[in-house]
């Protein structure tokens, strides 16, 4: 669905590139404002789309909170709609605010970007706790039982010893005692630690493979360094633990308050708009 939105919108805003560039006095001159203007049929029309998205990603607050919808997918799979959602949003509002940003309309679109963007961050965060495939957040023991299953599958396909293993996945380093902002450097370079690890392991393994005759490669390389990568993550994420679920707790107190602004904002500029019947369907 989100594919079959985002298609028709990026050609409206590559065709209307001439209308969105032009000075507002030009603007109303354009044979095209009637369609493109906010209040128009294609501005407006983004509008009620962008606000039936807004009100679609208040389910999974509901999700979270009553069990007996488990029914409908777990926790995990429902953020990850709810964050594909709002990333279409943007666009949507863009094209409704005709790619003006000031007045009403840009305090708008500026107060839901904000939303978007704590809402990319918050995945960002849920994504660096261990979870299980239903989304239920692993102990610190069934990570550690995980790593070792992680290990020993490794040993197995490369013939390394799992204290060798151990120490080449090693990316060191601690994060628990750091305030918010330093946790948050820490995370991201952790993941440009990881990838430059993964390159290099995959490139010494391939090197392994050549010189001793062993049939690890092709799809049986990418999966050693997948395990690799899957290890490095967990082992990172356990030593974060603490710092992440800090990080976490106060992202959930800013982005909550912002959301409800967020509603109660496009929920007066709605009743406005309709009261006028400043719309091209009423």
């Amino acid at each position: 669905m989100l594919v079959v939105l985002s298609l028709p919108l990026a050609v409206v805003n590559v065709l209307g590139v001439a209308y969105y560039t032009a000075a507002p006095a030009v603007r109303a001159r354009h044979p095209w404002h009637a369609l493109l203007r906010p209040s128009g049929a294609v501005g407006q029309s983004a509008g009620i789309v962008a606000f039936l998205i807004f009100v679609f990603l208040w389910l999974y607050p509901l999700r979270k909170k009553f069990k007996g919808l488990a029914f409908t997918g777990s926790v995990g799979r429902w953020l990850d709609v709810h964050v594909a959602a709002a990333l279409l949003l943007p666009l949507l509002l863009a094209t409704h605010a005709a790619w003006r940003s000031d007045g009403v309309i840009g305090l708008g679109l500026v107060a839901m970007l904000v939303v978007i963007a704590s809402g990319v961050v918050g995945r960002y965060l849920y994504a660096r706790i261990p979870r299980a495939r239903s989304g239920v957040e692993l102990s610190r023991d069934e990570v550690a039982a995980t790593r070792r299953d992680l290990l020993q599958r490794l040993a197995d396909m490369t013939g390394m010893s799992g204290d060798g293993l151990e120490s080449m996945l090693s990316t060191g380093g601690d994060a628990e005692s750091r305030g918010l902002l330093p946790a948050l450097r820490c995370m991201v370079m952790n993941d440009f630690t990881r990838a430059r690890r993964r390159r290099e392991l995959r490139r010494r393994w391939a090197a392994m493979v050549s010189s001793s005759g062993q049939s690890l490669a092709g799809r049986a390389l990418d999966e050693a360094v997948l395990l690799a990568d899957r290890e490095m993550a967990l082992d990172q994420q356990a030593r974060m633990l603490d710092a992440t679920h800090r990080v976490f707790r106060f992202w959930h107190v800013a982005h909550r308050p912002f959301a409800v602004t967020a509603l109660v904002a496009v929920t007066i500029h709605i009743a406005v708009v309709v009261s006028l019947g400043a719309t091209w369907f009423w």
